[in-house]
């Protein structure tokens, strides 16, 4: 049950994921869209602080992992993944660099660190203020944070071309709309409801939803580094 532009991520995502079988934390894993494909290949725990969104993702992955309703300190200080992720986070968060290096403290020596976020400063728009976003990012600027936080090999792409700029464009046309009420909540407010807008059920719109997008998902493979989303890894040294 994922949106289209979920389904252009996850193929991004799909191709930086370690090896079958290894360790991921999934910080803020929403309804569970991706939480439930991890959960299958991997060893899964996710953290989710809304309590709604926390309920549909349990449900979702039904035993295959672990979803836990809070935050990072709901992980203990010795528990080390493979994998730490976020996607779609940090644009929410005030202090991202404070954030990024807590989620570091969870990698493992030779682990990765993944996450996605919107691309592009100058594309801030009426979507991002409607659902709680602080930023948008450059890739150089994320891999710089990235790299400045201690990590190797970092990588940043953009990716969703062309559909991700149709959808872009969609969204803040209902943002518009939605705005003047939505300007009564606070930043925490309208962060805990992003996860469930636009979210499409089981059944049969949400397979309509995935055929219809998968064209297009293919397509994005010829647009290499161009779109509205970005995706970003780098890994924890094996030595301090």
């Amino acid at each position: 049950m994922l949106p289209p532009n979920a389904w252009l991520r996850w193929d991004a995502v799909s191709h930086r994921l370690p090896p079958e079988g290894a360790s991921i934390l999934e910080i803020g894993c929403g309804q569970g869209g991706f939480a439930a494909r991890l959960a299958a290949r991997y060893r899964y725990v996710g953290l989710e602080p809304d309590a709604a969104s926390y309920e549909v993702a349990r449900a979702r992955l039904g035993g295959a992992g672990e979803v836990r309703n809070g935050d990072l300190s709901l992980v203990a200080p010795d528990e080390l993944f493979d994998l730490v992720c976020a996607f779609e986070v940090i644009e929410h968060l005030a202090d991202d660099r404070g954030a990024i290096a807590a989620w570091l403290r969870h990698v493992r020596p030779g682990g990765w660190l993944l996450v996605s976020a919107p691309a592009w400063p100058e594309r801030f728009a009426a979507w991002d203020e409607l659902v709680g976003h602080h930023r948008r990012y450059e890739p150089a600027a994320l891999s710089r944070l990235l790299a400045e936080l201690g990590l190797e090999d970092v990588e940043a792409a953009a990716y969703g071309a062309p559909l991700g700029f149709v959808l872009e464009g969609i969204r803040n046309r209902i943002a518009r709309r939605r705005l003047p009420r939505a300007r009564e909540l606070s930043f925490d407010e309208r962060t805990s409801g992003s996860g469930r807008l636009l979210a499409p059920r089981a059944g049969m719109v949400a397979t309509a939803t995935r055929l219809a997008t998968l064209p297009f998902v293919k397509l994005q493979h010829l647009f290499p580094g161009r779109g509205v989303g970005l995706v970003a890894r780098g890994r924890r040294p094996l030595a301090a």
